[in-house]
């Protein structure tokens, strides 16, 4: 459960209106009458932040007016406490998979964990990346980054030089803990592989047997779950591999993500890419990535969905900007009814629920049962041509127009008009 922490001294530099710094911590005004008497709200300032960074949307402004007595969100004062831990006692190493080469909700779950594990102690919270300067470590609770991309090449599937780079990381800096995503054929299969090693090296040993699905720590005991309401309790081993949702994430505290290094990484590099073409010791190949239909990646899986409504008029344009933009093709529940699109690309409560990175949704009004379809995506681009409508409240950014042109643009300043491929027939847009 959160906590809401005060700052007194800002409390009271905002309640003084003749403080020199009092515009600094003063709330602007969500709602107001004009001149001609009618009400405007700011639709910027109406909602808050939940406890994974998301705004969410309260339009009758109470989560804006119960803040006046906890700290605003909308106020210019530092919201998160800064952390700082120069000498720590040991380490404890997440791995987080990084999915596009940005933290997911599961890796900020993971770090949450180990912040719950790491809790009145000195160990810093490790965050061992495959990839360069990874963004939001600080917020999601890392004392510490360790990035080995000199050990492996982060494009490459290659488990065995991933593994080496983390036995050498357990010889350096012998941590307490791993943390890794039970998530294939990533963490879960890479925290796997580190258990068998660190077994086969220090037999007898029963804490580098991982403990897997893991949903929870108590009191020192992990729970994992064995099946339809069966868990499975244990010790606290060295390595853990942990679902999504296994913790909370950080939310009020920011962390430094002070850069580390390895001994041994200055004498190390990466394999060449012709020497990964040969197989390795374990047999394996990395022939690259396969490039794949948009069209055939299942909906709640897309990270990058186009979705129409009522307010597309041009089909036909919709579909080549979808092509061109390499997006997968979602609908409302509108434009299902109405026969534009098929059951099983309807996004929403009564569809499919979606975690797409990014989520464009043209002419789409934003009804609550699509809203709650969507809570999980983590940009939301609004194109509509509505600007009160409730997609553009939630949205991250939107685009005031109509749909159809806005398409029609974006695909001729790629390169690519629908013009080329034959000249779009005339659409006949309804009044309403």
């Amino acid at each position: 459960m959160s906590v809401r922490r005060v700052d007194p001294h800002a409390e009271r530099i905002r309640r003084n209106r003749l403080h020199p710094r009092h515009h600094e911590f003063a709330r602007p005004a969500w709602r107001w009458t004009s001149a001609a008497g009618v009400t405007r709200i700011n639709p910027h300032a109406v909602g808050a932040i939940g406890p994974n960074g998301v705004k969410r949307i309260d339009r009758s402004g109470a989560s804006v007016e119960a803040s006046s007595a906890g700290g605003a969100q909308t106020s210019t004062e530092p919201a998160r406490r800064p952390i700082t831990l120069d000498a720590p006692s040991g380490y404890l190493m997440v791995v987080p998979e990084l999915a596009e080469g940005r933290l997911s909700d599961h890796d900020r779950d993971l770090l949450g964990l180990a912040r719950q594990l790491a809790a009145d102690t000195d160990l810093a919270v490790t965050a061992v990346t495959f990839q360069r300067e990874v963004a939001g470590l600080e917020d999601a609770g890392a004392d510490r980054r360790l990035e080995l991309a000199d050990l492996v090449d982060a494009d490459a599937y290659d488990p065995e030089s991933r593994l080496a780079a983390l036995v050498t990381v357990e010889r350096e800096l012998a941590p307490l803990h791993w943390i890794f995503a039970d998530d294939f054929p990533g963490g879960g299969d890479l925290g796997r592989r580190l258990g068998a090693r660190l077994a086969a090296g220090d037999s007898g040993d029963t804490r580098a047997r991982p403990a897997t699905r893991v949903w929870q720590v108590v009191d020192g005991q992990t729970r994992s779950r064995a099946g339809d309401r069966q868990d499975i309790q244990r010790d606290v081993p060295k390595i853990l591999i942990a679902l999504a949702e296994c913790a909370e994430p950080i939310s009020e505290t920011r962390h430094e993500a002070r850069p580390i290094t390895l001994a041994s990484a200055a004498s190390t590099t990466a394999p060449a890419p012709e020497a990964r073409s040969e197989a390795g010791s374990a047999g394996v190949v990395d022939r690259g990535r396969v490039a794949v239909d948009p069209q055939q990646i299942p909906l709640a899986q897309a990270p990058f969905i186009l979705s129409a409504g009522r307010g597309i008029g041009d089909w036909d344009g919709y579909h080549h900007a979808a092509r061109v933009l390499g997006a997968s093709e979602g609908a409302s529940r509108v434009a299902v009814d109405d026969g534009y699109m098929p059951r099983a690309r309807q996004v929403g409560a009564t569809g499919t629920f979606v975690t797409a990175s990014c989520y464009i949704a043209v002419g789409i009004s934003g009804a609550v049962q699509h809203l709650q379809g969507i809570t999980k995506c983590q940009r939301v681009i609004a194109i509509n041509s509505d600007p009160s409508c409730d997609m553009v409240k939630r949205a991250d950014l939107a685009i005031i127009g109509d749909g159809d042109a806005v398409l029609a643009a974006v695909c001729e300043r790629l390169g690519q008009p629908r013009a080329a491929q034959g000249e779009p027939r005339e659409v006949q847009h309804d009044a309403a």
